[in-house]
């Protein structure tokens, strides 16, 4: 199958503008921004086609190019990523069995997150749209509960049914539970949703002609149009294997990711 990687990009963040610009620190005392990490980790990704960073912004693209990336320009009237994959798929005519939508503000996304979707997407043609979610350990279930307790839009959670098909998105942290019933306080039973998407063009195509709903408006999460327009999200268990992940909502979470660049 034929796999291409879209990093959709903008500059006018309301919550932290500039963002795919901004520079974090690596372990070897460079720095790099935020949009070039996130394209190494897609150059990582086995069996790619080939990735486009997409974005309306002159800054953004001018950085891209000076780090070797092939840059799609896109309408400043999109709405989110997945608008912008989308009108980037359509601008460059692009030939491709997937796409993936790899938002460019987490960089501590491994690229096995990106393999399993593939892997999933290519074993069962059934599926339209998936998406990574890996269940939270206590500093990351910490994290989602010290950014409410501090009124900071944060992380995303996940519930979904018995097949794996996503029942519902929040910025709120969903389920709720007291955990002090838990037996096992280390076995939280919150899924943390990884802002990656892999589409089949048609389930693409179906997003740009929908409207935005009631939910999707009132969250801010884009995923949400697929669920209230009957459209399945595959959600896909992935694993760790000892790397933390989150991703770089607010100006905070840049010294809160460093640490783990760092280590």
């Amino acid at each position: 199958m034929k796999t291409v990687i879209l990093i959709p990009a903008r500059y006018a963040s309301s919550r932290f503008p500039g963002k795919p610009l901004a520079k974090l620190k690596l372990p070897n005392g460079e720095s790099k921004t935020l949009i070039e990490l996130t394209w190494l980790t897609a150059c990582k990704v086995k069996g790619i086609s080939d990735i486009y960073i997409a974005t309306d912004d002159k800054r953004i693209k001018e950085k891209a190019e000076s780090f070797g990336a092939k840059v799609i320009m896109t309408s400043v009237h999109c709405a989110n990523g997945t608008e912008r994959c989308a009108d980037a798929f359509r601008q460059q005519k692009i030939k491709a069995d997937l796409i993936v939508n790899l938002q460019g503000d987490a960089p501590l996304t491994p690229e096995w997150f990106i393999e399993a979707l593939i892997d999933r997407m290519t074993r069962d043609q059934t599926i339209s749209v998936s998406t990574p979610v890996i269940k939270v350990d206590q500093t990351t279930y910490g994290h989602f509960k010290d950014d409410r307790k501090n009124d900071k839009v944060g992380g995303t959670t996940v519930v979904f049914d018995k097949a794996q098909n996503a029942l519902y998105f929040s910025k709120e942290v969903l389920p709720y539970l007291n955990l002090e019933n838990l037996r096992d306080s280390s076995n939280i039973p919150v899924f943390h949703h990884v802002g990656v998407y892999a589409y089949r063009p048609e389930g693409l195509n179906k997003y740009i002609k929908w409207e935005q709903g009631v939910l999707e408006k009132l969250e801010g999460l884009e995923q949400l149009r697929f669920l209230e327009n009957g459209c399945a999200i595959k959600c896909v268990k992935v694993e760790a294997k000892g790397r933390v992940f989150w991703e770089l909502n607010n100006p905070e979470d840049v010294e809160r990711i460093e640490k783990v660049l760092l280590i």
